[in-house]
């Protein structure tokens, strides 16, 4: 028997993940919700690039909250609505559909980061006996699940850094690179992503996945952030780049124990390859980057898109198949909030 699938919203993750929902041989796509009036009525195969798939797109969330389904598969932007999104996830969960979601990413592992948002789902999954799992490539995999397997390799461990080093150039997503990021802006300039906390708001709760699955006991977390400027002005595909506006984003969220960071997610984000040149360099413009000092100390290099086109197209793929690969895991698994070390 298919699993009976809705996606929800059709953005930079959504669309890959609704295609492959629609494709799968165990999942059935009985439903699709979308953002705006342009898409709703369509195919839902036409919103992701495949034939015709009989699914019409709709903007009518208690229709699809009526509607006889598994799981949710939620991809809704949540940047500057995450109170909104966890009212939606709540509504889902309590209406009896398990839910994935790449979405607000603290809630990869909740309890200690946005402890008043996992008690709101908590307590939905046990109205509705479902279950809530948030996943994605970074966070999600390569800063916490990555690390937690590769640990299974060593006699000892000193420290543990996980590493993102990728060229943000091609991530057709302005609103993100440039209101989010702070992306040819002032430097100094107020953006989301590096107000106090919010870094680890978004990668504290890796950490503490990491410290948890290896017994360790953190004293506290910290961040820290630079930034790198445009030397010359350059175009990127969804903008400008001025010189003398930022052009790289270097930031680290530190597990500190005995004073001394032993757990670290590292990002390098340039929109040039040659921007910082000083900074750590990847394999190729899109690399996920593990690094356990002990014994055996290990080095592991992921690259994402190594043969494509476009990495970051790749890696949005990467982070959709985190959610639709984990749907039958999560439809098995006990009511509540799960997290990467709860399912099988």
């Amino acid at each position: 028997m298919a699993y009976r699938i809705i996606q929800w919203a059709t953005g930079h993750v959504g669309k890959h993940a609704l295609r492959a929902v629609a494709q799968h041989p165990e999942m059935e796509l009985v439903g699709l919700w979308v953002s705006s009036e342009a898409k709703a009525g369509k195919d839902a195969g036409e919103l992701c690039g495949i034939g015709p798939v009989g699914v019409k797109a709709t903007r009518n969330a208690e229709e699809l909250l009526a509607l006889d389904a598994d799981c949710v598969s939620y991809a809704a932007a949540t940047d500057y609505r995450p109170v909104a999104a966890i009212e939606d996830m709540c509504r889902i969960l309590a209406s009896g559909k398990n839910l994935v979601t790449s979405s607000f990413v603290p809630l990869i592992y909740p309890w200690h980061a946005v402890p008043e948002f996992a008690k709101q789902l908590e307590a939905a999954c046990q109205q509705g006996r479902s279950s809530f799992y948030c996943s994605g490539i970074d966070p999600g995999f390569s800063p916490d699940a990555l690390p937690i397997v590769l640990s299974s390799l060593s006699e000892r461990i000193e420290s543990v850094r996980a590493q993102e080093i990728f060229n943000y150039a091609t991530y057709d997503q302005p609103e993100t690179l440039f209101e989010v990021m702070g992306f040819g802006k002032p430097p100094g300039t107020p953006v989301p992503l590096l107000i106090p906390g919010s870094l680890t708001l978004a990668w504290g709760p890796s950490v503490r996945m990491v410290a948890d699955a290896l017994g360790v006991e953190l004293e506290e977390i910290r961040q820290w952030h630079e930034v790198a400027l445009a030397e010359e002005t350059f175009e990127i595909p969804c903008g400008r780049i001025e010189k003398g506006t930022v052009a790289g984003i270097h930031f680290e969220v530190q597990g500190i124990v005995g004073g001394k960071p032993v757990i670290v997610v590292e990002h390098v984000t340039r929109l040039r390859d040659d921007v910082a040149p000083s900074w750590p360099q990847g394999i190729g413009p899109g690399n996920y980057r593990v690094t356990i000092e002990g014994m055996p100390s290990l080095r592991c290099d992921l690259q994402v898109g190594y043969t494509s086109k476009d990495h970051n197209i790749d890696g949005c793929v990467a982070t959709a198949m985190r959610l639709v690969n984990a749907i039958p895991a999560v439809c098995r698994a006990e009511p509540g909030v799960k997290t990467w070390l709860d399912l099988p």
